[in-house]
Parts: C-alpha cells; structure tokens; sequence
C-alpha cells in the first residue's frame, strides 16, 4: 500500500459516515468514551487497576496518565497494523493476538521510562503497571475502533476521550476512598467491600448519562 493510499484510508470517513473529519461526529465520541460509555464504569472493563491503584490520589494520576499514553499509542500501532499488514494478507483474524503483542511492547517502554525518570510513581504503581498489559479496556478500545470502522483520526480520539474516562474514574474513586479513611467504616466493610460498593453507585451515577450527546 503506498503512502497517499495510507494517508487516504487513514483519513477517510467512518462507513455511512459523511465528511472525512466532521466534528459532530467528534464530540458524540469523546462524550460517549468519557461519560457515557466509560471503559470502567459502563463497559466494566479495566477493573483491575480501578480497584488495586485507587487507594491513593497520586498513584490513580499516574497510572491514568501511563493508560492514555499506552491506550493512544496502542489505538495507533494496531490500526496500522490491521489495516497494512493483516487485512492485505487475509490475516485480520490474528487481530487479538496482534493487538496483544503492541501493548505488552508499549507497556514494557512505559516501564522502562518511569523506572528511570520517575522512580516512586514507579514503585507506587506496582505490579499494577506491568498489568497493564492485561488491562482489557486498552484492547477493547483498540478491538472496538476496527470493529466500529473508524478512521485513524476518529480512533486516535475515541482512545485519547478513553483514557481521560479511565483516569476520570480513577481520581473519583481515589477521592472518595481518602475520604473513607476517616469515616467511622464498620469493620466488616473496611477496605475491598466498602471499594465494590462505591464502585457499584459511581457506575449507577454514570448510567445517568446514558443517552447524552444523541
């Protein structure tokens, strides 16, 4: 596939769409990937890190900022290679595995970059960044951008509006769960169970948006 080729596909409309970049079309996708379709809270992907890196305000910062990174460089790096390599040689079926493989690289030179410029984020994070990898709300915003026939344009957008969702959803639990740890908890509620619940009322609140932006 040559260069303007590329430069057309990756510009192109969404199919059934209109214009190639319209900007309707970019705001109903950036509202429904942060409000109303959030990766964590409506689609119940991700809930692993939500969980395990909330506890703290600043680790939630942290890791939310390495999930928009990785999300929008995985959203790029798969769309290329979806559409240059595995549609032109019938392979679009290893798409997953393919997918995989781009995040499992891009997490491992997030690792390798906040180990050495940011050494207590890095050990705040934990075990919980290399399981970023496993963090199924960057693959199913990759699976769901090939799946929904964006552009690269729109996709770039629909994992950049992801991430903030992600990240939103974090420092909102981490607020909150900081806020716990002076309330009078009742033993029995203390730590995982009192988490499940805030979580179960903040995904209730956010179903509150269903039908925002049309």
């Amino acid at each position: 596939m040559n260069a303007s080729l590329l430069l057309s596909t990756a510009l192109a409309a969404p199919e059934g769409g209109g214009s190639g970049f319209d900007i309707g079309k970019m705001m109903a996708i950036i509202i429904a990937a942060i409000f109303v379709n959030n990766f964590v809270l409506s689609r119940f992907l991700g809930i692993c890190p939500f969980l395990g890196v909330s506890k703290q305000l600043d680790s939630a910062i942290g890791m939310g900022a390495a999930v928009i990174f990785v999300m929008t460089l995985a959203t790029l790096g798969s769309w290329a290679v979806y559409h240059l390599l595995l549609v032109p040689m019938d392979l679009a079926y290893l798409k997953t595995i393919a997918f995989i493989l781009i995040i499992a690289s891009l997490v491992q030179f997030v690792e390798m970059i906040l180990q050495k410029f940011s050494p207590a984020l890095y050990r705040a994070l934990g075990i919980f960044l290399p399981l970023i990898t496993t963090n199924c709300a960057i693959l199913g915003v990759a699976v769901l951008n090939i799946n929904e026939k964006y552009s690269l344009g729109y996709s770039l957008v629909n994992a950049i509006a992801a991430g903030i969702g992600f990240t939103l959803a974090l420092i909102l639990m981490a607020g909150l769960r900081q806020r716990l740890e002076m309330a009078d908890v009742p033993p029995a509620m203390k730590g995982k169970p009192v988490a499940f619940l805030i979580a179960g009322v903040m995904s209730i609140a956010f179903f509150g948006f269903a039908g925002l932006g049309g």
